[in-house]
């Protein structure tokens, strides 16, 4: 199976990126940015999740994380099963959003829900020029999908504490 990758070493710093079911643009919405960030926060403080960087673009995110308690696998599986069920209810719930009926359609099948393309395209970083050229195509994400001119403008993600510009909206460990 194509996405069968799993942490090898849970404590192991890791680039990792999750895609919204055959990339639909969820996360256009600030609201299900927040549902996912808030999310990824409660791991942060509750099961030891580390955030050394991230960006969240309008069907995907891409994260560099590693854990000090639970193991990254069960923090990664319980995410994305939390933010599937929580965002989709968010739909469901929001009066204002107007590809409701599309979206559900998409993402919720005969009462399952399939927000989230299985597996996590998982690369354990091993060395500091790995881990900054990671960084790099993370921050340089939102350039090259033509959304911002400069890296560092772009809001949903931590370039812009790298810059030294703003804090990042998820607190970032020590590289």
């Amino acid at each position: 199976m194509g996405h069968s990758y799993t942490v090898k070493d849970q404590t192991a710093i890791h680039f990792v990126t999750f895609t919204v079911h055959q990339w639909v643009d969820v996360f256009t919405r600030q609201l299900y940015v927040d549902i996912l960030l808030d999310s990824i926060r409660h791991c942060q403080e509750h099961k030891g999740l580390q955030v050394y960087a991230w960006v969240v673009m309008s069907n995907h995110c891409h994260l560099i994380i590693s854990s000090t308690r639970v193991p990254l696998s069960d923090i990664i599986r319980d995410l994305k099963k939390f933010t599937a069920k929580k965002i989709i209810l968010a739909i469901e719930e929001n009066e204002r959003e107007s590809r409701k009926s599309w979206l559900l359609w998409l993402l919720k099948k005969d009462g399952n829900l399939w927000f989230w393309e299985p597996g996590y395209h998982g690369e354990e970083i091993n060395t500091k020029k790995f881990l900054d050229s990671k960084i790099q195509y993370i921050h340089s994400n939102p350039v090259r999908a033509g959304i911002v001119e400069k890296e560092e403008e772009y809001l949903n993600g931590s370039c812009g504490e790298f810059y030294g510009i703003r804090r990042s909206s998820l607190v970032l460990a020590e590289v």
